[in-house]
């Protein structure tokens, strides 16, 4: 798809489909008599809203954070559990104009296989986990009306955006697909992969990717890529680069003080070196998107810290392809207060409950209040 197509697109498409999610939602507060600037139809979220940080301080247990998952989250029947809910149809027909193929269909039924590619599952996470907001906004308004930050695992980051108010969601999923297509691309080039590691509390894991790294070099692998891809919680790690590399960690795993270690089911060593040549691509492509500033806090994944301006969010984007995302760190961010200060209630819109269980690992009181917004269809 061109530029040009898809700047049509995107404007045909950007009234209609923001106003599909709860995001144009009043943040002003009545109190005091600030009144908000008039509407700005070239812009996809209106203005018509205080900035978050300048409400008054409440109870944290009166408000809410949004957990966004990421790929590896995907299954056949996700979404089916939604499609009764306002706007969810919309969502998926926008999807299908964008993407060119039955996003709902391969959501629904698959098969499995193509769903798993990452062309195909980074767009579906996406969508599932925005029609799932549809669900929460539905039952729960209150959620997202007190929803005070918000984060996204990997691909899941864009999905946050969108909720927030940074990105228009056709536009967002344009680039998710972009991103989405040359990550694929880059992981054709060599063969790599990541490793789900549970690893004893000696374990040390950047020494355990030096040694798979000279073994590499020792079967005449040319500057060898392993690294630790993800922090999840205390122990647990996601390490991916080339394949030799991965299997060293498993046939050592003993030596090397790993409990547990679990391929993972991806085409690539995602947020290593090895995605450098799928990084041009995303930089072209949020060069044609909007961003804005989010209207609430939006953690990123590179350093766990708040997005603070449009750039920011631009360059953090493509820096995620190349560096490990730091959950761990993100999620000691967005909880840490005084002890004895409650913790806001934590929802996780998007398939599965992965999100969750690292919240469990890495902050049992604040999983206390954790909800997971079911997708499929069994609780209906």
């Amino acid at each position: 798809m061109s530029a040009s197509v898809f700047g049509s697109m995107a404007a045909a498409w950007r009234g209609k489909v923001s106003s599909l999610l709860p995001l144009t939602r009043r943040l002003t507060t009545s109190q005091g008599g600030a009144q908000p600037p008039p509407p700005d139809d070239s812009v996809p979220f209106p203005q018509e809203r205080e900035p978050r940080e300048r409400r008054a301080w409440k109870d944290p247990s009166g408000s809410s954070v949004l957990l966004f998952p990421g790929q590896g989250s995907q299954f056949v029947g996700m979404g089916r559990g939604l499609l009764k809910y306002p706007n969810v149809k919309e969502m998926f027909s926008a999807a299908e104009k964008i993407l060119g193929y039955d996003l709902l269909s391969l959501c629904l039924q698959g098969p499995e296989q193509e769903l798993m590619k990452t062309v195909h599952c980074q767009p579906a996470v996406f969508v599932t986990s925005l029609a799932a907001v549809e669900r929460l906004h539905q039952e729960n308004p209150e959620a997202i009306e007190s929803c005070v930050a918000a984060a996204g695992f990997s691909v899941g980051e864009f999905a946050a955006l969108v909720f927030s108010g940074a990105m228009n969601f056709a536009e967002a999923l344009y680039a998710v697909k972009v991103r989405a297509e040359a990550m694929q691309k880059a992981s054709e080039l060599v063969p790599s992969g990541m490793l789900s590691v549970i690893g004893r509390p000696q374990a040390q894991y950047k020494y355990a990717c030096l040694q798979a790294r000279e073994h590499c070099k020792s079967l005449g692998v040319e500057e060898p890529v392993c690294s630790v891809a993800n922090y999840l919680f205390p122990d647990g790690r996601v390490i991916a680069g080339h394949q030799q590399a991965l299997d060293f960690l498993q046939k050592n795993s003993r030596q090397l003080m790993f409990m547990r270690t679990k391929p993972l089911p991806v085409s690539g060593a995602f947020h290593t070196e090895l995605m450098a040549s799928a990084t041009e691509s995303l930089r072209e492509v949020l060069k044609q998107v909007e961003v804005r500033r989010p209207e609430i806090r939006v953690y990123s994944n590179v350093d766990g810290k708040r997005y603070m301006n449009e750039s920011h969010v631009r360059r953090q984007l493509v820096k995620q392809l190349v560096s490990p995302v730091k959950w761990e760190q993100t999620l000691h961010e967005i909880y840490e207060r005084v002890q004895g200060q409650n913790f806001p209630h934590t929802y996780e819109v998007g398939p599965g409950k992965q999100l969750g269980a690292t919240l469990q690992k890495c902050n049992r009181k604040a999983f206390k209040t954790y909800t997971s917004v079911e997708v499929s269809a069994h609780e209906d």
